[in-house]
């Protein structure tokens, strides 16, 4: 029986190394889906601030990832670009070179969406495969994948948008299309720190975790107010700070009619809500840090929000110099930046009061 007994405990243990080993596996793919994802999003916002987003009008899933080759090629691109608003309003008589800058910037964003696709789905494929995947994380692997391929849709459908009757695309879209991208980065984060070891701390309070996800989600909302900003081009209007029109709340913030169309389509009332956003989420972030320092501070919950307060001040730094220097590419892609990696931090530091997924195969030890 004793012998038996050893068997199975055996086992259990070169089991439970099999498991440890395969999260590590998927632990890395998942590390550079994260980067690529972060890459991505970047390069979608340089696209935006450089109004390069229209100047590849076709959607071509498999054909696009060849660019021109040729002088006629390019030419023969140029004209579909000269079709649309944007060329007849703001860039009539711009040279097939000029042209070529925008390009690439709309073709590198494509490019990388497309590649993602394959740096998820074939390591998903072969860890499947392989039986590396725990039957708790396949539904929402698959479930990512599936967002992910439709996330090329929305895409299409936020540049169709400026196509036809705008010279920029809709920033209803565009938020859609850019809080898609968080949340599957989110979702990335959120099991690569579930598949990742967890101190055995206690949470400071009884309610830190409930703060923490709190700021997790407020962090994705403020992209979500960003992403209004920056399709209503509101960063490049009231340039002041702490003030905004030379109050701390300017009027004609519900000029429009019906009231709530301010919300979506007043440049003002967007560039104001997003500042009281950004308000909100650093007394947020100071007020959960103070309470777990307080009542904890030795331990990682208490040392992480410490790192998560820091990572907001400096986004809101970083956010009002982008703000008073009339929203130059570089700071603005830093900015954009800076919102993932709160997001980011914020997602795995909620779900470090969660702890990490129970292990399929647990060892029994008998007396």
């Amino acid at each position: 029986m004793a012998h038996a007994d050893a068997a199975t405990e055996r086992t259990l243990l070169t089991e439970t190394d099999r498991t440890a080993r395969n999260r590590r596996q998927i632990r890395g793919w998942l590390a550079v889906v994260l980067f690529t994802l972060f890459a991505l999003v970047l390069v979608g916002g340089a696209t935006r601030l450089t109004e390069s987003g229209l100047s590849i009008t076709e959607w071509k899933p498999i054909h696009g990832v060849i660019p021109p080759l040729s002088a006629q090629e390019w030419e023969q691109e140029f004209r579909l670009y000269q079709r649309i608003p944007q060329y007849e309003q703001l860039n009539k008589g711009m040279s097939v070179d000029e042209f070529k800058t925008i390009f690439w910037w709309e073709w590198a964003h494509r490019l990388l969406a497309r590649s993602i696709g394959a740096i998820f789905a074939l390591p998903l494929l072969f860890f499947w495969l392989t039986g590396r995947i725990e039957s708790r994380l396949k539904l929402p692997l698959f479930g990512l994948l599936a967002l992910g391929s439709f996330q090329g849709f929305i895409g299409w459908w936020m540049v169709s948008s400026g196509l036809v009757e705008r010279t920029e695309v809709s920033q209803y879209r565009l938020a859609t299309h850019l809080v898609i991208a968080c949340l599957i980065f989110a979702a990335c984060m959120w099991i690569y720190r579930a598949l990742s070891p967890h101190s055995g701390d206690a949470a400071p309070t009884k309610k830190a975790g409930t703060m923490a996800a709190f700021i997790a989600g407020m962090s994705l909302f403020q992209i979500y107010l960003g992403a209004l900003v920056a399709g209503l081009d509101a960063g490049l209007s009231y340039n002041t700070w702490p003030l905004m029109d030379g109050a701390i709340v300017p009027g004609g913030l519900f000029a429009q009619d019906p009231v709530w169309i301010n919300l979506f389509e007043n440049p003002k009332t967007v560039q104001f809500f997003h500042r009281v956003g950004a308000y909100l989420l650093f007394g947020l972030a100071l007020v959960h840090m103070i309470s777990s320092l307080r009542a904890a501070p030795q331990t990682t919950h208490a040392r992480r929000s410490v790192l998560l307060f820091a990572l907001v001040t400096v986004q809101a730094a970083i956010g009002i110099t982008t703000l008073l220097l009339q929203v130059p590419v570089g700071w603005g892609v830093l900015h954009q930046a800076g919102a993932l990696g709160v997001l980011g931090f914020a997602i795995a530091h909620w779900r470090g009061f969660i702890g990490e997924y129970p292990r399929e195969t647990a060892i029994e030890r008998r007396n």
